[in-house]
């Protein structure tokens, strides 16, 4: 096992890892490996949309291990886990408006003390204010017709200055009919017009329809 050039994530024979916060404990039925006393677990790209990214060359996230994370749609957890195992000292808001979604991330969240799930709408960031502090990034997973103008709320209302950004684009969702290449150019100058682009790539063949995009508030 050795680290790749993303903090805290590694590498083994053409496969990504993050070191286990939770040694024993899978999430998602994820391979567990050891090696030299130290658990790793196996993020798997099909699964992930964060992995995607990593595996078509990403050159960082900006998520480092004290890192104050918003994660919004986090669903059961698959890739918050991964999240809390880079920001093993920081602190990961869930976020999800799904009461079965929520219910399946307490249980992750009862071996991660890192995470704090929260069932809300994040159409309206204002409702979760006494919930959720500033953070140092936003990271967003929803898949709704207004997606980018939800990440440009939550950015608005939670990030730092000079915080950072991720936002994983289904085209699909934003409209069916269109080409996901229109889709992409839609939204890039859509965020362009309020955040600084520091990276964006589509994420087939992981992710069919999938762009990822990484900027930086100015």
């Amino acid at each position: 096992m050795k680290p790749s050039n993303i903090f805290e994530v590694y590498e083994d024979r053409g496969k990504i890892f993050t070191k286990n916060l939770a040694p024993g404990i899978q999430v998602y039925e994820e391979k567990l490996v050891k090696d030299k006393s130290i658990e790793y677990r196996e993020w798997i790209p099909h699964k992930s949309k964060l992995a995607s990214f990593l595996k078509k060359g990403a050159k960082n996230i900006f998520m480092r291990k004290d890192s104050v994370i918003l994660y919004l749609g986090s669903s059961t957890g698959t890739t918050v886990s991964h999240v809390s195992d880079i920001a093993h000292e920081g602190f990961i808001f869930a976020l999800d408006s799904a009461p079965r979604v929520i219910r399946d991330l307490y249980f992750v969240a009862e071996s991660r003390p890192n995470i704090a799930p929260i069932l809300a709408d994040a159409n309206h960031p204002e409702t979760y204010k006494e919930r959720v502090s500033a953070v140092d990034i936003v990271f967003q997973d929803i898949s709704q017709k207004n997606q980018v103008d939800i990440f440009l709320k939550n950015i608005n209302t939670y990030l730092i200055k000079g915080g950072y950004a991720l936002l994983a684009i289904k085209a699909r969702s934003i409209d069916v009919t269109a080409k996901p290449a229109k889709i992409f150019a839609q939204v890039r100058t859509q965020l362009e017009s309020a955040l600084t682009i520091i990276d964006a790539k589509d994420l087939s063949p992981f992710q069919k329809d999938h762009m990822l995009f990484v900027c930086k508030k100015r």
